[in-house]
């Protein structure tokens, strides 16, 4: 199969382009693959997110929320595991195990665009909840991110170089508004099966979206959990400071963690920049009913 590609992030593999959005080859294959043999069951849950959306967090929230009760007696797997090896990702672990790690607890993850997705994960009528992030902020991590990732031996991409890139879609499983699009409209005609969440409304009223997560995946915090500040003990478990300082996340996965301070992108991108992204969003997005907050 001969695709269109484009070299310029040049961190993992040359970007393809497939089913309406960039993909390195690598997880174009294994989308396949999971398109073909995926199994999904009504009680499974997927985390959907392009990439550097918020992913690490909300993974963490959902798998918190999920097994709030197994762990009383024992360490939650967070403290020792980043959120990431908590739940399979769809692109890569479903090739050799289709399940879940913690088999007791039905999380899977993906960046999959919604077009993309198994269809038994669409006709299964099991939950997803999606997260997407203010797009000049999602664009600044991710160039962080890929440049962590790099080979050794491999130029770092100038943050100009990838802001062309990105502006013109050409990124991983961009380009970005169609990816976050697709999962709007589908939320909008799915309200009951498809969450989608905005990282800064999380970051801004934590406790109402916990609580909204948790009653949308079917495991709502009580009257006497809440009384008894379970919910706030899933959200300090779950913080930026408490997970980043973990030492499983300070060695091996570090990648996954800098700031996630909204707004952060003013450090980085010179205001005709933010203009420029923020006009792009606009254009794309007109008429949705999806908007971003500057």
């Amino acid at each position: 199969m001969s695709l269109p590609e484009e070299n310029g992030w040049n961190d993992f593999q040359p970007l393809c382009f497939y089913q309406g959005f960039w993909w390195h080859s690598y997880f174009i294959e294994r989308a396949l693959f999971a398109q073909e043999n995926f199994k999904a069951q009504p009680r499974d849950i997927f985390i959907c997110s392009a990439p550097k959306t918020g992913t690490t967090w909300l993974k963490a929230l959902t798998f918190a929320t999920l097994t709030r009760t197994h762990f009383r007696n024992s360490p939650n797997p967070l403290l020792s595991k980043v959120s990431h090896d908590c739940m399979p990702f769809m692109e890569m672990d479903c090739i050799e195990n289709p399940f879940i790690p913690e088999k007791d607890f039905p999380l899977c993850a993906t960046h999959i665009p919604y077009s993309s997705l198994p269809k038994s994960v669409i006709d299964s009528g099991c939950k997803i909840i999606y997260i997407c992030r203010e797009p000049k902020d999602s664009f600044v991590s991710l160039w962080h991110h890929t440049n962590k990732l790099r080979p050794k031996n491999n130029d770092n991409i100038s943050l100009e170089e990838a802001f062309e890139l990105y502006c013109n879609g050409k990124s991983p499983y961009g380009p970005y508004w169609d990816h976050a699009l697709v999962y709007w409209k589908a939320s909008l005609e799915f309200p009951d099966r498809l969450l989608f969440l905005k990282y800064e409304d999380v970051m801004r009223d934590t406790t109402f979206y916990l609580k909204k997560l948790a009653e949308f995946i079917g495991y709502p915090f009580s009257l006497q959990e809440e009384k008894e500040g379970e919910l706030q003990k899933v959200i300090r478990l779950c913080s930026f400071e408490n997970l980043s300082n973990l030492e499983v996340n300070k060695t091996k996965k570090s990648v996954f963690f800098r700031k996630g301070e909204v707004g952060d992108w003013e450090n980085l991108l010179t205001l005709e920049m933010g203009e420029r992204l923020d006009k792009i969003m606009e254009k794309k997005l007109r008429g949705s009913g999806l908007t971003f907050k500057s």
